[in-house]
């Protein structure tokens, strides 16, 4: 999916007529002034690979002070002259309640699903509270430029504050660069863990993402019902990386019977089978079994290196296969998983064709650890994946936005003491 910056208009892509406090757009061509900065900064914008397109509220035009033709003049004039994609246009006033009118997110979302932008990796520049709420509603990171403004400010609170457009620039590329490079020195696979198609398909066009993993808990909370019709379904669209898929029995002759029913559902299926059943009893000899019968393996919810050792073992000669160890359920007990994986990743070293898989972890810096080991693979939710935007963000812009989260919510909440 693309990356896009969205921009406010008037402030920001030009000049603000501001009057007592407030701002006016222009009310024709010869007023229409663009500032010395804001050209070098939107082709800086552009060459890192955003879209730029405005977003502007144009209530005079029914308000009766502005016309239609005008508006389009204007725009047109500043497409002519800046690197900008489109500008689109909301013309309502508050009282028509419509989904365009910034601080709404329509016309992001409508932009959106016009260029296949993905909002998460997009960014939206204000100079007015209602850019920078428009923004966090669609789910961009926000700058606000500040103005000289009189307009209470409410709940909107921007990831960042600059005063210009080009610091709003030289911030977004810096997200940009300090991200990027941090994650893309990773030599650790991401995979991403879930059961919901719409989420899977939205990880999947991320190329971050090299392959999913799901298993019955997962697909029973996203309310699957119909298991070989929702595999199957999600395999139609996601063809080109591995996608594991659990047996749900508890005896092995089963547990083979639907391992080798799985298996031809595609090419990129890996079967996942747990290392042992209920009640304890080894399920390495079936491992053997459907590893020499060709069939691509997950061994899952392993956590001693016992295990590693012995399943891979079971696995060597085989296919590519993976085998899972859950790190974030041995760090629940209390007990540190850093040097277990790292022990783990020199016995898995020993057969080439099997790869070690971090599960179940519990933070981003699981991600960053599991590579330092030399993990293969690691899995994440969607939650632990969404946290990727705040690889590298400056630690003072942090804190401070953690000083203005208790604040807001204090002043939400309506505290008093007394004395």
């Amino acid at each position: 999916m693309k990356r896009a910056v969205f921009l406010d208009r008037d402030g920001v892509v030009n000049h603000a007529m501001v009057r007592d406090g407030k701002p006016y757009p222009p009310a024709n061509l010869a007023e229409l002034e663009i500032p010395d900065d804001v050209p070098a900064a939107l082709r800086a914008l552009r060459s890192a690979g955003f879209l730029l397109i405005g977003v502007t509220n144009q209530p005079d035009v029914v308000r009766g002070t502005q016309t239609r033709a005008m508006v389009k003049t204007l725009n047109a004039a500043l497409c002519a002259r800046l690197p900008l994609d489109e500008i689109r246009v909301c013309y309502h006033d508050d009282a028509d309640q419509c989904d365009c009118r910034k601080p709404a997110p329509g016309l992001l979302l409508q932009a959106a699903q016009a260029h296949g932008i993905d909002l998460a990796a997009s960014f939206m520049i204000g100079d007015r509270w209602k850019d920078i709420e428009a923004g966090r509603r669609a789910g961009c990171r926000t700058v606000h430029i500040e103005g000289m403004y009189a307009e209470v400010w409410g709940d909107a609170r921007p990831d960042a504050r600059v005063r210009s457009l080009r610091e709003a620039a030289q911030w977004i590329l810096r997200q940009e660069k300090s991200a990027m490079k941090a994650l893309s020195e990773l030599h650790v696979k991401m995979f991403a863990d879930g059961a919901d198609k719409a989420e899977m398909l939205e990880m999947h066009r991320n190329p971050l993402i090299k392959g999913f993993t799901t298993n019955p808990t997962l697909m029973r909370k996203a309310g699957i019902s119909d298991y070989q019709a929702f595999a199957r379904d999600v395999l139609s669209a996601i063809k080109n990386r591995p996608i594991s898929f659990e047996v749900f029995s508890d005896e092995f002759a089963e547990m083979g019977r639907q391992a080798r029913l799985i298996t031809q559902w595609g090419d990129n299926v890996y079967v996942k089978i747990p290392v042992t059943n209920t009640r304890r009893e080894s399920a390495l000899p079936l491992i053997r079994e459907l590893s020499t019968a060709g069939i691509k393996l997950n061994v899952t919810a392993m956590m001693t290196l016992e295990q590693v050792r012995d399943a891979s073992a079971a696995l060597a000669g085989g296919p590519p296969a993976f085998v899972s160890v859950f790190a974030g359920r041995i760090a629940d007990t209390g007990r540190d998983p850093v040097p277990l994986m790292a022990a783990a990743v020199e016995l898995v070293g020993m057969y080439p064709n099997v790869e070690l898989i971090w599960a179940s972890p519990r933070e981003l810096l699981n991600i960053f650890q599991a590579d330092a080991v030399g993990c293969h693979i690691i899995t994440a939710t969607k939650d632990i994946l969404k946290k990727l935007e705040l690889v590298g963000k400056d630690l003072s812009e942090f804190s401070l936005d953690t000083v203005k989260m208790f604040y807001e919510d204090a002043k939400k909440a309506g505290y008093t003491l007394t004395w």
